[in-house]
């Protein structure tokens, strides 16, 4: 007997490794790694990969791939449920069918068993339920790192983010603030970087609270490098939870897609120290899009670091919060309601970041080979590379493209 034309006991095996504690009957394991698979295939936030797994069944989706099934079975088989028409779900296709390997799912999950990592799907009790809010892009699975109960925390959590050229009173403010957090029951949830983000972990690890880490790679990739150790530690007291499988690298696009699930998964976002362009906007945007609370701490007036956070407070209704007393208020508060969102023009086109990302300055990569690396289908890489030359932000060379 085979599952996804493999043998199904590797496929079992496999899944229960990564999933110890759950239903090991046939259609359980099946689903299982029809989620893991997709997160595999798709980029974090595929809007149409969350369509067609919502209205087919992960399961069903698979196989339809598998199948190279032409765009209308797909509808077909979503039942009227798709939100989505045949030539995006071609589009996806298209983007999907490049990272397409069955053994390559088997190793994913096995190399999460290996490292003590789980996976945990929608309806899972370790669940998080607040990234459900983010509707066709919410995660399909999450791979974690650690205390799977450090998802849903009892208490509540918080989100603490903000720039990684930090200042001495930027990271004395994530310290009070993420400590005095930790100590009044709340989980503090960051992404791991340097500066606030590393200030606010280790200040929630010094009072032994739980503290979870959402990376843009794999559970398995220490990054940065230098927060190995502290990864570690995250992952005894709290948990570090990746939307990508082991082996995944970072990349900007990740990143900006990762600070949708560290603002989904808080019940509000503080943002501590930013400069005017900083990554934690980004974060902040997601917050006041899903309708959690915001606030910003604000720096002196003539700090670069912290224009970010006054235009938070001048221009998108953030509350100025500068304790943890206040930053408890804010979470336990009533939630703010149409605030702007900072998503449009705070970064470039996503397709150009992600062609950029898969890039190099002095290696040559071919079009198909960056379709393979960015999840794009290869027509949209085509399209963007034109246009970024067109910018003199690519050139071409004689084996292929690289970053001007």
């Amino acid at each position: 007997m085979t599952v996804y034309q493999l043998d199904a006991a590797m496929v079992r095996d496999a899944v229960t490794a990564a999933r110890p504690d759950s239903p090991d009957d046939e259609e359980a394991v099946s689903s299982a790694f029809a989620r893991a698979a997709w997160s595999v295939l798709c980029e974090p936030g595929d809007g149409v990969a969350g369509d067609v797994v919502a209205a087919c069944g992960a399961d069903r989706a698979l196989s339809l791939l598998l199948e190279r099934a032409d765009p209308q079975r797909w509808l077909d088989a979503g039942g009227g449920r798709l939100d989505v028409g045949a030539a995006e779900v071609a589009a996806g296709i298209e983007r999907w069918s490049p990272r397409l390997s069955a053994r390559g799912v088997v190793s994913a999950l096995t190399s999460a068993a290996r490292l003590g990592a789980r996976l945990v799907l929608p309806g899972d009790a370790a669940w998080p339920s607040g990234a459900d809010d983010l509707g066709r892009h919410a995660p399909l699975a999450l791979w974690v790192r650690g205390r799977l109960a450090a998802l849903e925390p009892p208490g509540g959590s918080v989100a603490v983010v903000g720039s990684r050229d930090s200042t001495a009173y930027g990271e004395h403010m994530a310290i009070e603030i993420a400590g005095g957090l930790g100590d009044r029951g709340f989980s503090v949830v960051s992404g791991a970087a340097y500066g606030i983000d590393a200030a606010a972990h280790r200040a929630a690890l010094a009072v032994k609270r739980t503290t979870v880490a959402f990376v843009a790679g794999g559970v398995d990739r220490a990054y940065p490098a230098g927060h190995r150790d502290l990864l570690t530690r995250i992952a005894a007291y709290g948990a570090v939870v990746a939307e990508l499988p082991c082996g995944a690298s970072p990349t900007r696009w990740r990143f900006l897609q990762r600070n949708r699930l560290i603002a989904a998964c808080s019940q509000a976002v503080v943002v501590v120290e930013a400069g005017r362009r900083s990554g934690s906007l980004n974060t902040a945007g997601h917050a006041a899009a899903l309708g959690r609370p915001l606030g910003a701490v604000p720096g002196p007036a003539t700090s670069a670091l912290s224009a970010g956070c006054h235009r938070l407070l001048r221009e998108y209704d953030a509350a100025c919060v500068t304790s943890a007393d206040e930053v408890a208020e804010l979470a336990l508060g009533r939630l703010p309601t149409e605030q702007p969102t900072l998503l449009e023009g705070m970064a470039d086109d996503p397709d150009a970041v992600r062609v950029l990302d898969a890039l190099s300055p002095r290696s040559a990569r071919a079009a198909d080979e960056l379709a393979r690396r960015t999840g794009l289908a290869p027509r949209t890489v085509a399209a963007t590379l034109g246009l970024l030359a067109l910018g003199g932000r690519v050139r071409e060379s004689a084996t292929g493209w690289v970053r001007a």
